[in-house]
């Protein structure tokens, strides 16, 4: 599927405010729920851009408009051109996806050894992330950032399970460093940005970026001004991209083709990892891959510094949904939903009727876990593993989530089902402002485990 027009039409720019539409009221009563100052979304269809627009503003300050030339942050998103030079390096014999990373690194720990290239980039390295630890403020060097994060604790042995780890792509950018020759953001300028006409760049604060939104954190109620972090640490590979809704588009389209990467390294990029016992990881390299009713599904989500982003790649329905947003609080994914629900409707199931709740005292037990989350507290009868999740951040980042939802009016069992180490339990929490849904498990010593929200 190649985008013959696609240039042509990204020069459609919408020259004065859109007519409304049902996708633009869900899409505005999203960003006025989340505090979302500024949100850019670019909707290609069967190889034809069907919708490029912005709302709100890329600058509160200045009142800057959102429009096609808007320039976010990547985020994770950019993970997936970290991923692609690496299968690059690869294919130029510069380095073996099943090379220990010690070849390529000095001075790693012993604990490292037999973590490969392969298991950073699929996330099955067991690598920990160093964010307790890190100093946000200091220009760490290469070598210091690999000794600091050499001291902590690895989680579980290569391959042995899935863990997402920003800590792997930070390696895998100092490997392309040394593999390459050269930075690795001159490398994806050279191999990737400039054949496809991208004007994605690594993050530097100091230069004039045209066009540049400003991020927004949503604290106590109020704007704040993005986080500030030492300019080094926004160079790291995990992710750390200025680029626009139209880059991404043009990354979308080159990977139906075989101008980056050939059909080999395509396909190994969106076939899920296999763990040590045979069982599928979400994740391939550099991206996560899944199903939607039965059709793939390949994506990329980001978060970093007041901006979130999304890249949604529905490929047997030749949809691929852009979502760019400069505020930390918005649910990217939740408006790449919506916006693919508005294209395809297929790809989603009706909302899930309640069922009979034959275990209210169970359902109380659930209830209160997250009326203390709404509260910032750490809920009672938690697994102390589930516990260990709920950081102070966390705890904050879910009571702003909550308290945005609005007043608790109902709550409704979704499904119950019996398992070997307790039940599952799915429940919709009918809030005034939106329905979340939460899923959890409750062990045979009636503690909770793995208890986790997600707008419906």
């Amino acid at each position: 599927m190649r985008l013959a027009p696609f240039a042509l039409a990204l020069t459609v720019l919408l020259a004065g405010p859109a007519h409304a539409d049902s996708l633009d009221d869900a899409l505005r009563k999203e960003m006025r729920l989340r505090h979302v100052p500024g949100l850019s979304v670019l909707v290609i269809k069967d190889g034809k851009v069907v919708r490029e627009q912005g709302y709100g503003v890329a600058n509160l300050e200045h009142g800057v408009p959102v429009t096609p030339q808007t320039v976010f942050q990547s985020g994770s998103v950019g993970k997936t051109f970290t991923a692609a030079l690496i299968l690059l390096l690869e294919q130029d014999g510069k380095l073996k996806l099943d090379d220990p990373i010690s070849r390529h690194l000095p001075d790693t720990p012993a604990v490292w050894d037999k973590i490969t290239i392969r298991h950073l980039l699929t996330h099955t390295s067991g690598l920990d992330d160093p964010y307790r630890i890190i100093d946000f403020r200091k220009d760490y060097t290469d070598a210091e950032l690999i000794a600091l994060e050499a001291t902590v604790p690895v989680r579980f042995a290569p391959g042995e399970k899935w863990a997402y780890s920003n800590m792997g792509y930070h390696l895998l950018g100092f490997i392309a460093n040394r593999a390459g020759g050269k930075f690795y953001g001159e490398q994806l300028r050279e191999r990737i940005f400039a054949p496809l006409g991208m004007g994605a760049r690594v993050i530097s604060e100091a230069d004039i970026v045209p066009h540049r939104a400003a991020g927004y954190e949503w604290k106590n109620g109020a704007y704040q001004n993005q986080s500030w972090v030492a300019p080094r640490l926004n160079t790291t590979a995990d992710g750390s991209l200025y680029l626009t809704a139209r880059d991404l588009a043009r990354w979308d389209q080159a990977l139906y083709g075989d101008r980056i990467l050939d059909a080999r390294l395509r396909a190994a990029s969106f076939t899920a990892a296999k763990l040590n016992d045979g069982t599928d990881a979400p994740y391939g390299y550099g991206w996560f891959v899944d199903t939607l009713k039965g059709r793939r599904h390949i994506s990329h989500g980001g978060a970093w510094q007041g901006f979130r982003a999304q890249l949604c790649r529905y490929v047997e329905d030749g949809l691929t949904v852009v979502v760019l947003a400069n505020s930390d609080n918005a649910r990217a994914k939740r408006f790449a939903h919506i916006i693919a629900r508005h294209y395809v409707p297929t790809l989603f199931d009706a909302p899930p009727k309640p069922i009979a709740d034959q275990d209210p005292a169970l359902t109380a037990q659930v209830r209160a876990a997250v009326a203390s989350l709404a509260a910032g507290q750490l809920p009672a009868g938690l697994e102390p593993e589930t516990g260990a999740r709920f950081t102070p951040a966390l705890l904050q980042n879910l009571a702003g989530a909550l308290a945005d939802a609005g007043p608790l009016q109902a709550v409704e069992l979704l499904s119950s089902e019996a398992r070997e180490s307790g039940r599952s339990l799915r429940y919709r929490f009918r809030h005034a402002n939106e329905n979340l849904l939460v899923a959890t498990s409750v062990g045979k010593d009636g503690l909770l485990r793995d208890l986790r929200f997600g707008p419906e």
